[in-house]
């Protein structure tokens, strides 16, 4: 399914949419360059681990997807001086190609890890004969982090299950394990090991009494982006909403790219009363409008009821999609639903219209509306017929009482049926 495509190369007869802090031994650490975080500030975010570094995946990511703007060098720089993290470099040369570190500079890096990796594990043992509970944990936190920035996921998630099997480790110091053990799997791909994580931290925090408000907030953050992945687009748009003003987890995406996130899942989620008060006049979306005009012009559009900017919009927030790692892997779903979304509020206004008139409402020709809407409604997204000899479109509304009629039969046969499997078993 490319159908975003269909947008971008329909004919010049219609519309043109194109548009014209852990280091090793021997490693000396380096000034970073301050960083302006958005946000609220959190005392659970300044002892949140750095590494995986998720800005590094968005950058690793763009140049798996070719997507401009991109320094390649200066990704292979980080990961070879800053991470030091072959396992990575080898990872990425294989998949992109370009690095310049020889294999033999990789496994020089390989042996020096596996070296501090003995004297970090010799600690615990020290904190397990010489000291107590805390000084094991705080051990165990350092092989963990020092894993998660330089080792392989498989040995970063092994150190981080050590550190959740310690015994007396409190629930917030788990939650923040599992947080830190989901950002590891999300770094590498593993969305699957990732929910896992972020689920048991969820019921943690909620049945294990661990999670102080600052935690949850957080987690709340880390479960939007899960379900962002898994395209439950309104869950998602719930929970990031409704952490628009609280926002403190900057160790897994920048304060821009949250709100983004926030944006493109409210636009197909929430009404036009709430699109405006929580994304249009929102003073934190205000804050970052000016950083991307490309999803700003695309909701102001949408509102506004200028379908034809809406379409020119949607050409130019496809390099914004397709260059994130949340929104790219549904690339195909996000400009269909974008396109459908734009259809229903056009035709909400009307019994019947004219092609013509919703081809001069879009800048489109005929056919091009004919082409899309036809396939829109074939597959029961949009409620109309198409009248070709008369060139009309027909909506037809179903019955909200009907509807809700079928849906309750449905759901009773539903309950039914598992009513009658439980008396199976009990008879049993």
């Amino acid at each position: 399914d490319c159908y975003h495509h269909s947008i971008k190369n329909c004919s010049v007869e219609t519309v043109d949419l194109k548009m014209d802090e852990e280091k090793t031994p021997d490693a000396a650490p380096k000034a970073a360059a301050p960083v302006k975080k958005l946000g609220q500030p959190s005392a659970s975010e300044e002892t949140a681990s750095p590494y995986p570094d998720m800005s590094l995946a968005q950058e690793i990511h763009k140049l798996m997807v070719e997507a401009p703007g991109v320094d390649k060098a200066a990704v292979y720089e980080k990961i070879a001086t800053e991470l030091e993290n072959p396992s990575l470099y080898r990872h990425l040369n294989a998949s992109v190609g370009g690095g310049s570190l020889s294999e033999s500079a990789l496994k020089e890096m390989d042996e020096k890890h596996a070296k501090y990796m003995e004297e970090l594990e010799a600690k615990v043992e020290d904190a397990k004969e010489n000291a107590g509970d805390m000084e094991v944990m705080e051990a165990r936190v350092a092989i963990s982090r020092f894993a998660a920035k330089s080792l392989t996921k498989e040995q970063a998630l092994e150190a981080y299950q050590k550190l959740l099997d310690l015994p007396k480790v409190s629930s917030g110091k788990k939650i923040d394990a599992m947080m830190e053990s989901s950002r590891v799997a999300s770094f590498y791909g593993d969305q699957s090991k990732s929910s896992e994580f972020i689920d048991s931290a969820q019921k943690l925090a909620t049945e294990g009494g661990g999670g102080d408000w600052d935690r949850r907030n957080r987690l709340k953050v880390y479960r939007g982006l899960s379900r962002l992945l898994e395209r439950d687009i309104k869950g998602a748009s719930a929970l990031l909403i409704d952490c628009i003003a609280t926002f403190s987890c900057n160790e897994i995406c920048t304060y821009t790219d949250f709100i983004v996130y926030a944006i493109m899942s409210g636009v197909l989620s929430l009404s036009r009363p709430d699109i405006k008060t929580k994304l249009l006049e929102g003073p934190e979306v205000l804050s970052v409008a000016t950083d991307i005009p490309q999803v700003m012009n695309l909701i102001k559009s949408l509102y506004e009821c200028d379908y034809n900017a809406y379409l020119h919009a949607m050409v130019e927030v496809e390099p914004v999609i397709k260059a994130d790692r949340y929104l790219q892997p549904h690339l195909d779903f996000w400009m269909r639903e974008l396109h459908i979304l734009a259809y229903k509020q056009f035709l909400d206004s009307y019994q019947s219209v004219t092609l013509q008139a919703m081809a001069d409402a879009f800048g489109v020709s005929t056919d091009f509306i004919d082409h899309h809407a036809s396939q829109f409604i074939a597959s029961g997204r949009l409620s109309a017929k198409i009248d070709k000899f008369g060139g009309v479109i027909v909506t037809n509304r179903p019955d909200l009482k009907n509807a809700q009629y079928r849906e309750m039969i449905q759901k009773g046969d539903v309950l039914l049926n598992r009513i009658q499997k439980l008396a199976r078993v009990v008879d049993l």
